[in-house]
This record gives structure tokens, C-alpha cells and sequence, in this order.
């Protein structure tokens, strides 16, 4: 479980692609096999969900504003095992934004204003009614806010409409709303190489594992960490939690600190068949946990 929770933990910091709100559950029965729960959009666009050893999971999509193209929207998956807060999460962090992840450089909008939240997010028969803060009346109308917001919401059962509100601002944006549809989704290409990240104990000298991400589940073909002389790291490779990286557990931890050029060599395949392969150097990002 302690691993379980820190790919959870690791992949919030690395990608904030993952709404992984792990709490450690006990019981005086025998361990029932994990389960992951994925909405309809994201076995659409991530094929089946990923297993998982314990508790149950919940995967879905956060739909992120294209900046090369106005109005389109970009799938990511997400992963919970709250199931009550999983549209305040998805909302939350799409708000957020996926930060500076160099593979989606110049890929990702962000067009929510510094400082906007979500005030309230209420659901009465089949209607979801967003309400944010005042920051976001500069963007509120702008259709790819919309479709990111309503896509993101209407994933989830329950959800038919979705009304969007921005606080002290007259009526909310309907029309706009309700033309969102899935053509507004851009399809995705091959999976991408995120970071390379050591995670290690707080307060401990050496890292425990090295982890390659992903921008999503993977089945990995072949994965190699290797030094800047091209000399391989030795250690056992396995699949993270959700299948979302390569973790490699070092057989020699000391050499791995914080700026390390590390030489990633991957061939890697996602869940509905594209598949990704190539070469490329990392600095290492060093991780407490």
C-alpha cells in the first residue's frame, strides 16, 4: 500500500495529471481484489481501465483547452478513489492547469485567471451548475473554457447539462453550454515521455526508485535508464500503480541525485493500440515523499 500511495503522490507532483486522493483503508477481512471504475470517456479515449491491488479507483478524464486550437479541448487521465468529490477534483484541477510539462509545451491553454476557484459546484435532477469566482468573468464565455468545463462534468453519471456561473455576474452561460459536444475533442497521438523522477523517504539520503512517466496507462515493451556515457542503470523494472510509469528500482540508489542527466530509451504501447518508441535525455527530478 505504501507504494500504492506514493505513485499516487508522484504522479500529482510530476504531471498534475492525477487526482490520486489515496487514504489507507483497514480491515479485519481478507483483502478483496482492487477495483477501477472508468467513466465511458475514458475507456473511449484510454481504452480499459488500469487494475489496481487494493480498495477501489475511479478513473476519468479532465478535457484541458487547446492553445493551437481555439475551442478544442485535450483528454488526460485522472485517477481518485473518492467517488463523492470526483467532478469538484476533475474541476479543480482543470482550473490548475497541467503546470509546465515540456512535452505539451505551447499544446496546453490556460486561459482560467490567476486566482479563479470554484465556488460551488450543485446538482439538481440531471443538471450540474458550476459557480466560480468573479476572476473568471473575463473568460467565462470563451468557448474553450466551456467545452472543457462541460465535457469534463457531463463524463460523470448523472450529468446531462451543465450550467456554467461566474459570481456577481448576471445568468449563466447556456447556449454556449449546451453546444458542447465531443467534436470538440482533439484526438490523441502516441503516448508521451512526461519526466524522470527519483522518489525517495523524507529525509533519506538516497532514492528508493527511479520512475519514467507517461501521459497515460502503458503496457511497457522495453524501457532503459541509462548514464549520460551510455552506460545502463541496473535494477529491476516494473509498472506503477495505474500503469502510468516504468519504475525502476535501483541497485545502486547513490548514484542518483537531483540534476542527473539520465539517457530514457522506451517502447511502450497504450491500452487501445498506439504505440510510442524513441530515445532521449532527462535531468532527474528528486522526489520526498
Amino acid at each position: 500500500m505504501k507504494r500504492f500511495l506514493r505513485s499516487c503522490i508522484l504522479f500529482l507532483v510530476v504531471a498534475a495529471l492525477a487526482a490520486c486522493n489515496a487514504s489507507e483503508r483497514q480491515s479485519t477481512q481478507a483483502e478483496k481484489p482492487g477495483l477501477v471504475k472508468a467513466t465511458k470517456a475514458f475507456v473511449k479515449e484510454f481504452g480499459p481501465a488500469p487494475t489496481v491491488e487494493k480498495g477501489t479507483a475511479y478513473a476519468f478524464v479532465i478535457y484541458f483547452p487547446s492553445a493551437k486550437e481555439p475551442g478544442k479541448v485535450l483528454p488526460f487521465p485522472f485517477f481518485s478513489f473518492d467517488e463523492a468529490s470526483l467532478k469538484k477534483v476533475a474541476l479543480t484541477k482543470l482550473i490548475g492547469g497541467l503546470g509546465d510539462l515540456k512535452s505539451y509545451q505551447g499544446e496546453i491553454a490556460q486561459p482560467f485567471p490567476p486566482g479563479t476557484r470554484l465556488l460551488e459546484l450543485q446538482q439538481a435532477e440531471r443538471t450540474a451548475t458550476a459557480v466560480f469566482s468573479k476572476e473568471l468573468a473575463a473568460a467565462w464565455s470563451d468557448q474553450g473554457v466551456v467545452n472543457a468545463v462541460v465535457l469534463t462534468l457531463k463524463q460523470f453519471e448523472g450529468v446531462d447539462r451543465v450550467v456554467i456561473r461566474v459570481e456577481g455576474a448576471p445568468g449563466g452561460v447556456d447556449k454556449e453550454a449546451q453546444k458542447a459536444d465531443h467534436s470538440a475533442v482533439l484526438p490523441l497521438g502516441p503516448p508521451r515521455l512526461l519526466s524522470v523522477t527519483g522518489m525517495k523517504e523524507k529525509g533519506a539520503a538516497t532514492v528508493e526508485e527511479v520512475d519514467a512517466f507517461f501521459d497515460r496507462p502503458v503496457q511497457i515493451k522495453e524501457l532503459r535508464l541509462s548514464a549520460a556515457d551510455g552506460s545502463p542503470f541496473e535494477g529491476e523494472i516494473y509498472h506503477s500503480v495505474f500503469d502510468m510509469a516504468g519504475v525502476l528500482k535501483p541497485k545502486s540508489p547513490a548514484k542518483f541525485s537531483a540534476g542527473l542527466p539520465v539517457k530514457v530509451r522506451w517502447n511502450v504501447t497504450d491500452k487501445v493500440g498506439r504505440n510510442s518508441s524513441g530515445e532521449t535525455q532527462m535531468v532527474l527530478e528528486v522526489r520526498e515523499h
